[in-house]
C-alpha cells in the first residue's frame, strides 16, 4: 500500500523530484570521484609523486560533504512542503499518523537510494574521465587505477545513506508533530513584512560598514597578513547577512513606494509579492550569496592555478630547452622546434666534481632571468662579472681557488642545469685549461624557442631521456629535472589536484547553491497559488501573469548573484601571494557561473509557473 501511494505521488510530482535528484546525483558523483582518486592504493604506489594531490581530493570531499548536508536539508524540506496538504488529507480520510510518517520516511529513503545508485554510476564515469585527464596533463601511469573501486563505493554509500536516514527521521518527526489541521493549513501561513524603522536602517548601515571592513582587509592582505584573512572572513560574512536582512527589504519597500513604477501594469502585484517574500528570504539570500562566493571562488582559484603554471614556469628559466648529452632523437626534436637562440657547452665530470670550459662561457655567456622587484616580472640579463682567474669554484669553503661570481653561478646552475637536480652534490669548477681537467667529457645544448608549450610532446620525450641521466648522477632519486619543462611538470603535479578539485567543487557548489534558492522559492508556491488564481478569475491574461513571475523572481536571483560576484572579484586578492595574476581570465569562471545561474533561474520560473498557474481543465 505504501509503495502504491508513493508511486502515485512520484508520478504527480516527477518534475520536482527530477530537479531534486539532479542536485543529489551531482553531489554524490563528485564525492565518489574525489574518494576514488584519493584512495586507489595501487595507483598511488605506481605514482608516488602525487600523494599531495590525493590529500587535496580528500579535503575536497570533506568540504563537499558539509555543503551537501545543507543542500539535502533544503531539498527534502521542499518536497515535504509540497506534500503537507496531501498528507493532511490522508489523515482526515482515516489514515493513521503512524502510517503517514512511515510513508514520508519510506519515500525519503527510496529517493536517497535511487540518488546514491545513479550518483555512483555517474561518479565511476567521472572518475575515468578525470583520471585520464590528469594522467595526460601530468604524465602519470594508469597502472593500478580502478574507477570502479569498492572502498570508495562503501564510503559514499554509508555517508549518504546516513544523511538520508537522518533527514527521513527529521521529516517523519515534523509530520508526526503536526495536527491534521496544521497540515491542511500549512500553505496559509502569513508572511511578516519588515518596516523601514531605525533598527533596520542601522542594521543596513552596519552591514555596509562590515562589508567595507572585509573588502579593505582583502585589498590590504599583503600588509595585514593572517589578521587580514581573519577580519575579512568574519566581516564579509557578517556584512553580507546584515545587508540582506535589512537593505534588501528596504530596497523592495522603496520600489513599492515609487508611484510611477508601482502603478504600471501588474507591478503593484509583483512588488507586493516581493515585499511579502523579503522577510522570509533574507537569511537564505545571504547564504546563497556566500555559497556563490565560495563556488565561484573555487572555480576562479582553480583556473588561476592553471594559468599560473605557464606563468611561473616561464619565469624560472630563459632557455626553454636544456639537454645534457643530446642523442639523435634530441637533435631531431630540437630542429623541429626551430630555436630562436641556441648554444652548446662542454663539461667534464668525475665522482666529486664538474669542470666547465671558461673560454666557451666567456664567448657565449648564458642569459638568465633575474627579479629586481617582487611586483615586476624578471628581466633577461647576462653575467657581467669578468672571469680573470684561471680556476673558479662554486664552493665557498674552497680556499685554494677564486669563488665563482654570483651572476655566473646563477646562470650556470639554472640555465645549464648544473645544479643538484642534475649533478647531485658535486663541486663546480670553471677552468681555463679545460683539456687538462679530469673526467669524461659531456655536452650541453641550450635553446630558447617561441612558446615552448606548443612543443610539449617533444619536451616530454626529452624530459624522460634526461631523467635517465639524472638517475645515474644523483644519489637520491629526483622526480623532475631542473629544466623549464621539468619545472612546468613539477608545478602541474603540485597544483593539478587543486585545479581539478577547484573546478568540480566550484560546479557542485554552484549547482547546489542555485538549487537551495530554487527550493526555497518553490516551497512558497502553494501559498501564492490562491493570489494568482484570483488574478486569473478577474481576467488577467496568462502572458501578463507569466511576465510578472519573471519580474518577481529576477531580483531575488540577481541580488545575491551580484553580491557573490563582487565578493569573488575583491577576494581574489587573497591569491596574490600564491599566483602571479589571480585575475587573468577571471571572466571564464564568471561566465560559467552566469550560465548555470541563468539556467536555474529559468527552470525555477518554469516550475513555479506549474505550481501557481496550473493548466485549466
Amino acid at each position: 500500500m505504501l509503495f502504491k501511494v508513493s508511486l502515485s505521488s512520484f508520478k504527480k510530482l516527477w518534475k520536482d523530484y527530477l530537479v531534486l535528484l539532479f542536485g543529489l546525483i551531482v553531489s554524490i558523483s563528485i564525492f565518489y570521484m574525489f574518494m576514488t582518486l584519493a584512495m586507489n592504493r595501487d595507483f598511488l604506489q605506481a605514482n608516488s609523486l602525487i600523494n599531495s594531490i590525493m590529500f587535496v581530493f580528500i579535503v575536497g570531499a570533506v568540504i563537499l560533504s558539509l555543503i551537501t548536508i545543507v543542500y539535502i536539508f533544503y531539498a527534502i524540506s521542499f518536497i515535504l512542503t509540497l506534500r503537507q496538504k496531501e498528507l493532511g488529507m490522508y489523515m482526515m480520510l482515516g489514515a493513521k499518523k503512524s502510517k503517514v510518517t512511515r510513508l514520508i520516511f519510506f519515500e525519503t529513503m527510496s529517493l536517497g537510494v535511487i540518488a546514491i545508485a545513479l550518483g555512483i554510476v555517474l561518479g565511476i564515469g567521472l572518475a575515468m574521465v578525470v583520471a585520464d585527464m590528469m594522467m595526460q596533463q601530468i604524465g602519470l601511469s594508469s597502472e593500478g587505477f580502478y574507477p570502479l573501486y569498492v572502498p570508495s563505493m562503501l564510503i559514499t554509500f554509508v555517508f549518504y545513506i546516513t544523511l538520508f536516514f537522518l533527514t527521513a527521521l527529521m521529516n517523519a518527526g515534523r509530520v508526526a508533530s503536526k495536527s491534521v489541521l496544521a497540515l491542511l493549513q500549512a500553505n496559509q501561513i502569513q508572511e511578516r513584512t519588515i518596516k523601514a524603522g531605525a533598527k533596520t536602517i542601522f542594521a543596513a548601515f552596519l552591514g555596509l560598514v562590515f562589508l567595507l571592513m572585509g573588502y579593505t582587509s582583502l585589498v590590504l592582505t599583503e600588509q595585514l597578513r593572517e589578521i587580514g584573512v581573519l577580519v575579512s572572513t568574519f566581516a564579509t560574512t557578517a556584512g553580507t547577512y546584515l545587508l540582506f536582512m535589512s537593505l534588501f527589504p528596504l530596497l523592495v519597500n522603496g520600489l513599492k513606494k515609487n508611484r510611477v513604477l508601482n502603478e504600471k501594469g501588474l507591478n503593484a502585484f509583483t512588488l507586493a509579492q516581493l515585499r511579502f517574500r523579503a522577510a522570509s528570504l533574507t537569511r537564505v539570500l545571504g547564504t546563497v550569496a556566500m555559497l556563490i562566493a565560495l563556488g565561484l571562488g573555487a572555480l576562479a582559484g582553480g583556473l588561476a592555478f592553471y594559468h599560473n603554471i605557464v606563468q611561473q614556469s616561464g619565469m624560472m628559466h630563459y632557455h626553454d630547452v636544456i639537454i645534457h648529452d643530446p642523442v639523435d632523437a634530441d637533435e631531431q626534436a630540437l630542429n623541429q622546434m626551430q630555436p630562436e637562440e641556441q648554444a652548446r657547452y662542454r663539461y667534464k665530470m668525475t665522482e666529486d666534481a664538474v669542470y666547465l670550459a671558461k673560454e666557451e662561457l666567456v664567448q657565449q655567456p648564458p642569459k638568465y632571468l633575474e627579479f629586481f622587484k617582487q611586483s615586476e616580472p624578471p628581466r633577461v640579463v647576462t653575467p657581467s662579472e669578468p672571469l680573470t682567474e684561471a680556476v673558479y669554484t662554486a664552493f665557498e669553503g674552497e680556499e685554494t681557488h677564486a669563488l665563482l661570481p654570483r651572476d655566473w653561478l646563477a646562470a650556470i646552475q639554472i640555465e645549464l642545469n648544473l645544479g643538484y637536480e642534475m649533478v647531485g652534490g658535486r663541486n663546480l669548477f670553471v677552468v681555463e685549461h679545460f683539456a687538462e681537467a679530469p673526467g669524461d667529457e659531456h655536452q650541453i645544448v641550450i635553446a630558447h624557442v617561441d612558446n615552448y608549450l606548443q612543443y610539449e610532446p617533444l619536451l616530454l620525450e626529452i624530459e624522460k631521456r634526461q631523467m635517465a641521466l639524472v638517475q645515474e648522477n644523483v644519489e637520491y632519486g629526483m622526480e623532475f629535472t631542473g629544466t623549464a619543462y621539468g619545472a612546468h611538470l613539477n608545478l602541474k603535479v603540485n597544483t593539478g589536484g587543486t585545479i581539478f578539485m577547484g573546478f568540480f567543487l566550484g560546479v557542485a557548489f554552484l549547482l547546489m547553491m542555485a538549487s537551495v534558492l530554487m527550493f526555497k522559492l518553490l516551497s512558497s508556491g502553494p501559498q501564492d497559488k490562491q493570489r494568482y488564481e484570483m488574478l486569473r478569475k478577474i481576467g488577467v491574461s496568462e502572458e501578463r501573469l507569466s511576465a510578472s513571475i519573471y519580474k518577481e523572481l529576477f531580483p531575488i536571483f540577481a541580488f545575491p548573484g551580484l553580491v557573490g560576484i563582487l565578493h569573488v572579484i575583491v577576494g581574489m586578492n587573497l591569491f596574490q601571494f600564491i599566483v602571479f595574476d589571480p585575475y587573468e581570465k577571471l571572466w571564464i569562471p564568471i561566465a560559467i557561473f552566469m550560465v548555470i545561474y541563468g539556467l536555474y533561474y529559468y527552470f525555477t520560473v518554469m516550475l513555479y509557473k506549474r505550481i501557481v498557474l496550473p493548466k485549466e481543465a
